[in-house]
């Protein structure tokens, strides 16, 4: 198996191969440090496997992939990432990636993901294989959206971001010309749609999609 690696982390990418070469059957072809040398190196050596960091400067590893498969469909692209939030997976999915590897994950995961992808199987870390089962994956792929934020109505998210800020029912309804009732039921609708059960992880949820930010 010939094998391309893209990261812009050079010693992740020197313990990587390391790694895979103490396995016979398979062999690094090339390294590529950012995405558009990644697309460059896999037209050049058409490699079976390519191990995809997301992100990386002048073009990220989700391009990256939309743009290798498109001139070779036949190569098998695995993300190896330190990501495991329902975006990033259901895009890395959309652009054709075949399987998906936290970076935290044991030297045997990974090998056991590049023999499993290029058999034509896909492979997930257990974390992401949860995700991919989730109720919010579910909807997710339903309703065709790529975040869980559009799952809310555009008044949902003014409601979460205000209840992120720490405004209080009354204060929220003021904000928005509605009642304070108004503002409990939209609160009940966003907790249900991502699956949150207090104030604390609506204000985590919100951090982490960069809904607000902490001081």
């Amino acid at each position: 198996m010939r094998i391309l690696l893209a990261d812009d982390h050079k010693v992740l990418r020197s313990g990587l191969r390391r790694i895979l070469e103490e396995h016979s059957d398979l062999t690094v072809v090339g390294e590529a440090a950012d995405g558009r040398e990644a697309v460059d190196l896999a037209n050049a050596l058409e490699p079976d496997i390519i191990v995809m960091d997301i992100g990386m400067p002048q073009m990220n590893g989700m391009e990256a992939t939309r743009q290798i498969l498109q001139r070779h469909p036949r190569t098998n692209v695995l993300i190896l990432s330190m990501y495991s939030d329902e975006n990033y997976l259901i895009q890395v999915l959309r652009a054709g990636a075949r399987g998906y590897l936290l970076k935290d994950s044991a030297e045997g995961e990974l090998i056991d993901a590049v023999r499993s992808v290029n058999s034509g199987q896909p492979f997930f870390s257990p974390q992401i294989a949860k995700l991919l089962v989730g109720d919010n994956m579910q909807r997710l792929r339903h309703e065709g959206a790529s975040d869980t934020l559009e799952l809310l109505t555009p008044r949902e998210r003014e409601v979460l971001q205000l209840i992120a800020e720490g405004k209080s029912n009354k204060e929220a309804a003021a904000a928005l010309f509605v009642s304070p009732t108004t503002i409990e039921t939209h609160r009940a609708r966003i907790m249900d749609k991502l699956d949150l059960h207090s104030t604390a992880e609506i204000v985590l949820y919100a951090v982490r999609k960069g809904v607000i930010h902490l001081q």
